[in-house]
């Protein structure tokens, strides 16, 4: 059985950007590491996005920029001004080019193509098993994510950001490429938060999702039954179809950090990072791996990483509403951008504003549902 210092069971988002932080750090030069995951990460499987201010060191690998973006609902549609931010896109298969790029002057690294089976605490560590054998290590970073956990409990409601998106090119000039759409509210509801996201890359290509905050998932054939009437209400007719992505992202303010012991460390979705209001996830793990890179140089005990903050509760009471009164969704987010400071926002979102700027974003919203929510959390 093979020893390794660090051991990452799964090479997902947060896994990736840790390993690649460690070797970019040079503090870990003397640390062996191994990555498992059953995923080879050879193919364009997602698109994430986030938003920055100025450069950014993801820049060499940024597809679009933009300074702008497009909210609408079905009574109005409005552009927002981003800056001082740019919202940024990123290709899976660039990051993943890039990461293992770097790894392979990494002689500290090492990456098995295997699915793992399962992990324990041992006296010395964690034993990892895998189906190309068995590892050990004085520390785990797990980013394989067990939906039972949240699923099992009631405390904390558990919804999904499940989507399909289509990589369409169309055969004349359709679209801004100077402009994304952030949330489009015009389609049709049916009781939930469902809204279309859209990434212009040029002006007749653009990443067009359909994408519900629900409890329940759809068939595929309904999420691309609506990407097709929404291009056709566009009189966008003429098209091909040069990619599709699909995920489901939970969104959930359980207590995920709760499960991390002093040798194994959930990261990741499977550590809360995730953002939970919005399941945004690049910008928050980008964070989070680089407050654990310092972590990792004063402290041994992984139970103490996590830190709960106001946000979190913010959160929640979000997803208390959306839980309860999902069709509500759309209401909510049309009031915090139609009357809003996007850059407010952004800075709330990632987690920096002082409680005084909470309040001015939090008051742009329905506050009749936000204290109902507030009121059932205080006493339940």
């Amino acid at each position: 059985m093979k020893h390794y210092d660090y051991i990452f069971t799964g090479a997902g988002l947060s896994a990736l950007l840790m390993v690649y932080k460690m070797v970019q750090s040079g503090k870990f030069d003397d640390k062996s590491i191994l990555l498992i995951d059953e995923n080879p990460k050879k193919s364009n499987d997602r698109t994430w996005c986030f938003w920055e201010k100025g450069k950014g060191k993801w820049d060499k690998i940024t597809t679009q920029k933009w300074q702008y973006a497009s909210f609408a609902n079905a009574d109005f549609r409005c552009k927002l001004d981003l800056l001082p931010y740019e919202y940024k896109m990123v290709r899976g298969i660039d990051f993943y080019n890039k990461i293992f790029k770097r790894f392979e002057t990494a002689i500290n690294v090492t990456f098995v193509n295997e699915k793992v089976i399962e992990y324990h605490e041992s006296a010395d560590g964690v034993v990892v098993q895998s189906t190309a054998g068995f590892f050990s290590c004085k520390k785990l970073f797990n980013s394989i994510y067990n939906p039972e956990l949240a699923r099992k409990q009631e405390k904390y409601p558990l919804i999904q950001q499940h989507f399909i998106g289509w990589l369409v090119k169309s055969e004349t000039v359709v679209f801004d490429p100077n402009v994304p759409t952030f949330m489009d509210f015009s389609v049709e509801q049916k009781g939930n938060t469902r809204f279309m996201y859209v990434l212009p890359v040029s002006n007749t290509e653009a990443l067009i999702e359909y994408t519900l905050f629900s409890k329940d998932l759809l068939s595929t054939e309904e999420y691309e039954s609506e990407i097709k009437n929404y291009l056709k209400k566009q009189n966008i007719v003429n098209y091909e179809i040069l990619e599709k992505e699909k995920g489901s992202i939970p969104m959930t303010a359980y207590k995920f950090w709760q499960n991390n012991t002093k040798n194994i460390l959930n990261i990741g979705t499977s550590g809360g990072w995730t953002k939970a209001s919005t399941g945004y996830t690049f910008r928050n793990s980008d964070k989070k791996s680089s407050q654990l890179i310092e972590f990792l140089q004063t402290e041994s005990d992984f139970s103490k990483f996590h830190k709960k903050t106001k946000f979190w509760f913010y959160d929640l009471l979000l997803l208390d509403i959306l839980s309860e009164k999902n069709e509500k969704g759309a209401a909510i987010f049309s009031s915090l951008f139609q009357k809003g400071n996007p850059a407010l926002i952004f800075k709330f979102l990632d987690e920096e504003t002082t409680f005084w700027e909470d309040l001015q974003v939090i008051w742009k919203c329905p506050k009749g549902l936000f204290i109902k929510a507030l009121l059932g959390r205080l006493f339940p």
